[in-house]
């Protein structure tokens, strides 16, 4: 009997209320992750930023990249504005070394929100690190985030084209930043009506990233993530 694919997914750091009547550095992973990609036939693990990443990706079937803080803004050669979050360095050299071994393995990767922003830097891209310098539609919309607040339109042929099933639909937003220049070997996926860029993939159809969370969203619109998590169990349905 062949095993269900392991799908590796990262960790935001949080201080935690504890019983104990303190607060402690915990690792956190939304709970639904586990249960879009049990949906797409896999098995979540999750690890912290202390791992090895290519001792990891040589374990797991899959990655996906979290959500969480904005990525420092040095290392796109950018200084950082006051909108932008202290920087994590454990965190981003992790998950870039994750990027990296992932891709030299050619496993399917998912970054969410700033995974996908990571995708992006990883291969050379830059970051727009405050988009209400650039368009007046609110895509900071953090009490709404387990409902759809704007449409996209995905390119037709694409990856996300294949896992989502269609080519418009509605997505959650909670995001203060967003891709700039593109990094090499990625294109542009999905576009939200303003024209920030809501989705991108490389080449290969393995490495998609998306700027909603789909762990977020409940009801239908939930349920229509699962497409997203199948690209990352199925490998003969991920297009090369």
């Amino acid at each position: 009997m062949s095993r269900a694919p392991l799908v590796l997914v990262t960790s935001i750091p949080r201080s935690v209320a504890t019983t104990l009547g303190v607060e402690m550095d915990n690792a956190t992973v939304h709970q639904r992750f586990g249960a879009l990609i049990a949906a797409g036939g896999g098995i979540a693990v999750m690890s912290d930023a202390w791992g090895d990443p290519r001792a990891l990706v040589e374990r797991v079937d899959a990655v996906v990249l979290n959500g969480g803080s904005d990525v420092d803004p040095r290392r796109y050669g950018a200084p950082p504005l006051a909108a932008t979050d202290p920087p994590d360095v454990r965190r981003d050299d992790f998950e870039l070394g994750l990027v990296r071994a992932a891709r030299e393995r050619g496993l399917p990767l998912l970054g969410v929100c700033r995974g996908m922003h990571l995708l992006n830097v990883c291969r050379g891209g830059t970051l727009v690190q405050d988009l209400a310098a650039r368009t007046d539609v609110e895509h900071y919309a953090n009490d709404r985030h387990e409902r759809p607040v704007h449409g996209l339109e995905i390119e037709r042929g694409s990856a996300l084209a294949r896992a989502a099933g269609r080519l418009r639909t509605t997505v959650n937003s909670v995001h203060h930043q967003a891709i700039d220049a593109l990094g090499t070997g990625l294109k542009v996926s999905a576009r939200a009506p303003d024209g920030v860029i809501e989705a991108i993939e490389d080449e290969s159809g393995l490495a998609l990233g998306v700027q909603w969370h789909p762990e977020f969203l409940a009801g239908e619109a939930g349920d229509q993530q699962v497409g997203l998590f199948e690209a990352l169990t199925r490998r003969e349905e991920t297009p090369r």
